[in-house]
Order: C-alpha cells, then sequence, then structure tokens
C-alpha cells in the first residue's frame, strides 16, 4: 500500500484533474489510498462567501461554476456534489440571518471544499473504469479535539484508522479509497479542520497507521532541492532528506511538508517521497530517518524574508539569571513566536516574523533593557551536518567575504542540521546564490 496526495493546484480544474486521474491509473497495483485538498482556490472562494454571508448577502456563485463547470468539462454527473451545494446554501443563509461566523462553523464551512473534491475525483476515475470510492476523513477514522481552526488529531485515530482500511491493504476490495485531506470530526460529530498543513498530516496519519511501504506527496517539481530553483537556475534535486532535516527545511522557507505532519511518520519510520506530477518517471526526493549512505556536508539551502531582527542590550543580564526568562515571558505575554537567537553575557539577538505587531512586545521589553528593532532582514539557512560546522562555515564566509557581504547573526540549531544566519533582506537572494555556488557548484 501506498499513500498519494495532491494539493489543491494539482486537482484546479478539469485538466489537471484528468492529469491527476492518470497518475492514481499509474500506480493502482500498489493499492493507493488518495488525499485530496479542495480544488483550487476554493477555500477562499467559501471564505469570500461567509464574510458576504455575514453581511447579509448569499452567494456561493464562484463555487458552484467552478465545480459543475468541471464536472461537465469531465462528462460526470456528480449529483453528491449538487446536494453539498444545497447545504452550503443552507449553511451560508443561517450564516446570514444569525450575522455572526464562529470558528466552529467556520470549520463546517470550509469542509465542503474537500468533500467536493474527493467527490469529483472517484466520480471520473469510476467513468473511467477505475474502481474508486470517495471518503470524508471521519469515514477512514479520523478524530480530533474540538479546537476549532486548528484541531489536533487524538491518539485513538492509530486503532480507529487501520479498520476502515484493512481490507482495501489486504486486496479484499478494489475500491481505492479518494480521502479528504484537512478535516475531521471531534467526538461529539462535529467537523473540525486540522490547520497548517492540514492536509500533510492526513496523508501521513494514513501512512503511518496503515504500515504503508510510502508516503508520496505530489508537487511541480523533482522533489527537494538544493535551493529555490527562481533564486538558482542550476538548483538540482536532492535524492534523499532525513525527517529532521525535511523539517527544518519547512521551518525556514522550504515547501516540504509542514513539520508537524512529520510526526506521525516519524514515529513508525515510514518513508515519505516528494514526486514531480509533470514528471513521474523521476524518482523525486525520499525523507527517511537516517541517511542510507554518506551524509552530505551541505544537503539545502533555504531562505525566509520580511524578517525583524530584535536587538535586547543590558547590563543586569551579566550574571543574572533571571533575564532571559523575563525576556522570553514577555514573548509569550504578546503571543510572538520567535525564529532565531544568539545571545552574549549582556545581550540577547532574535528574530520575529515582521508582520507581528511588535508595539507592546518591544514597550514591556523597554522597562528592562535597551531595545534596537530592525527591520527589512532575511534569514538564510544551511540544512547540513553541522558536527563539520567549522569547514561548512569556512567555506561559505570565504566566498560572502570575496563579494563583500557581511553576516550580521548567526545561529546553529540544537538539531545539529542547520545553521541560520541573518542578511539584509537584499541582500538574501544573492547570498542563497553565493553559497549555492560554493557548495554545489561545479
Amino acid at each position: 500500500m501506498i499513500v498519494m496526495k495532491f494539493g489543491g493546484s494539482s486537482v484546479a480544474n478539469a485538466e489537471r484533474i484528468r492529469h491527476v486521474a492518470s497518475i492514481i491509473e499509474a500506480y493502482k497495483n500498489e493499492r493507493p489510498v488518495v488525499v485530496l485538498s479542495a480544488m483550487g482556490d476554493t477555500t477562499d472562494h467559501l471564505l469570500d462567501a461567509a464574510d458576504l454571508a455575514v453581511n447579509g448577502t448569499v452567494d456561493i456563485a464562484k463555487v458552484e461554476k467552478l465545480h459543475f463547470d468541471t464536472a461537465r468539462e469531465l462528462g460526470i454527473d456528480v449529483p453528491a456534489i449538487a446536494e453539498l451545494l444545497g447545504e452550503l446554501k443552507t449553511l451560508l443563509t443561517g450564516i446570514s440571518m444569525l450575522r455572526e461566523l464562529t470558528r466552529r462553523t467556520r470549520d463546517y464551512l470550509v469542509s465542503f471544499g474537500e468533500r467536493m473534491s474527493v467527490r469529483m475525483m472517484a466520480a471520473y476515475l469510476q467513468q473511467k473504469g477505475t474502481d474508486a470510492k470517495f471518503y470524508d476523513a471521519w469515514d477512514v477514522g479520523f478524530v480530533s479535539d474540538s479546537n476549532y481552526m486548528s484541531a489536533e488529531l487524538l491518539d485513538e485515530v492509530w486503532e480507529t484508522i487501520p479498520p476502515h482500511l484493512n481490507d482495501y491493504k489486504n486486496g479484499k476490495t478494489s475500491a481505492i479509497p479518494i480521502v479528504t485531506g484537512f478535516i475531521a470530526k471531534d467526538k461529539k460529530g462535529v467537523i473540525t479542520t486540522l490547520g497548517r498543513g492540514g492536509s500533510d498530516l492526513t496523508a501521513t496519519m494514513i501512512g503511518a497507521a496503515m504500515r504503508a511501504d510510502e508516503i508520496q506527496t505530489w508537487k511541480d517539481v523533482d522533489g527537494i532541492l538544493t535551493t529555490d530553483p527562481r533564486v538558482c537556475s542550476d538548483a538540482h534535486p536532492v535524492p534523499e532528506v532525513t525527517y529532521e532535516e525535511a523539517q527544518e527545511l519547512a521551518m525556514f522557507g522550504a515547501q516540504v511538508l509542514h513539520p508537524r505532519s512529520m510526526v506521525p511518520c516519524r514515529k513508525t519510520g515510514t518513508p515519505v517521497r516528494v514526486k514531480n506530477s509533470y514528471n513521474i518517471k523521476s524518482p523525486g526526493s525520499l525523507i527517511v530517518e537516517k541517511h542510507s549512505g554518506a551524509k552530505p556536508p551541505v544537503t539545502a539551502i533555504t531562505s525566509v524574508k520580511h524578517v525583524t531582527l530584535i536587538d535586547i542590550v543590558s547590563s543586569r543580564m551579566f550574571d543574572a539569571c533571571g533575564f532571559l526568562a523575563h525576556v522570553f515571558n514577555q514573548f509569550l505575554k504578546w503571543n510572538i513566536s520567535i525564529d532565531v537567537i544568539a545571545t552574549s553575557e549582556v545581550s540577547v539577538s532574535l528574530t520575529v516574523n515582521t508582520k507581528a505587531d511588535l508595539s507592546g512586545l518591544i514597550e514591556d521589553l523597554s522597562k528592562a533593557a535597551d531595545v534596537e528593532v530592525k527591520g527589512e532582514k532575511a534569514i538564510v539557512t544551511l540544512i547540513c551536518d553541522a558536527a563539520h560546522s567549522s569547514k561548512i562555515i569556512a567555506s561559505g564566509f570565504e566566498a560572502l567575504a570575496k563579494e563583500g557581504i557581511n553576516v550580521q547573526m548567526i545561529s546553529q540549531g540544537a538539531s545539529k542540521v542547520n545553521i541560520s544566519m541573518l542578511v539584509d533582506e537584499a541582500d538574501a537572494n544573492g547570498v542563497v546564490k553565493i553559497l549555492h555556488g560554493a557548495y554545489f557548484g561545479k
């Protein structure tokens, strides 16, 4: 058994659905379980419809047109979609009457995208003569807590998922399961959404619980690349990365898998393969527990822009064990996440996302220290074997020095697989190019 996950852009229209269906058929002898996101911009259209409903207008024209037009282009009749659209209209009518959208109702609302997507794909596969059956995630055992908009799966899913899919895995049934990503139900039977990376988590949870041979996530590039190909045209696929490296890549800007989706497959050691839906013969990149061969010094380079640097300096920090605790408590109070941090005896420098409102935080920090805020920064991260950090840093800094670029801060993660450096945002792409040439150039 394998699990195949396709995102919204992969099923955005009739042409893309035909293409994905052909990929599924090419793998049908490996007993795939398919996880789908909502079609294209459907989730955004649903949220737009919710905004209109709160203001008293019920309008599902965009959602309705996309799905009816797609069904017509595919030459299929999907009464289940018409039924869901009717249910959606009833929900929006209720929202328009109450003029209120709760978190619980929002989850119910956005679930329609995934639910219509799987019905569309299953109907098209059946029309082509491939046995397929759609499932809402709760039909295959997905149970979550009631933290609407960002629910977590309960531990019992390890036990509730297999009974629903064992017959298919063992060949007793033939219909390919097409399962909704991103959604679940809580103990009360109320629909929830799994938050960021929810569809990835659905796929890895099924793969891990079913002890699948492999989990595949399909994108539009040949796997995980050494860096962003839009920055470096000579970026090339990385054959293999570890779960830990993949998590760091995702944390620092690379579009791989959301870090939380790695948790189930790490527990069972189930490999994850990143594949290219436009080049199905490419082996892609395999994510595993440990490298099968020699560990490369540098695996990949990634960057995050729109970063703000906060420098906090206080003479009271010397020998004051409570100073850092005070600093971190202020970040906790204002619910602001720290990305990278570096400390000395009398100062601490850290970075945050520029989009965060820092006014209250800075005011509180200024009561105990001198605070300087510097915007328009970027974090460039080396995913590497940090056990050889001196050699890696030396060669990279030598290349940067030749170009007159100074790094403003450096931090080595506790995971020992990343080294992050802070540069001016305007220099970020140039830094990535220089480092990519230093580590991967011919």
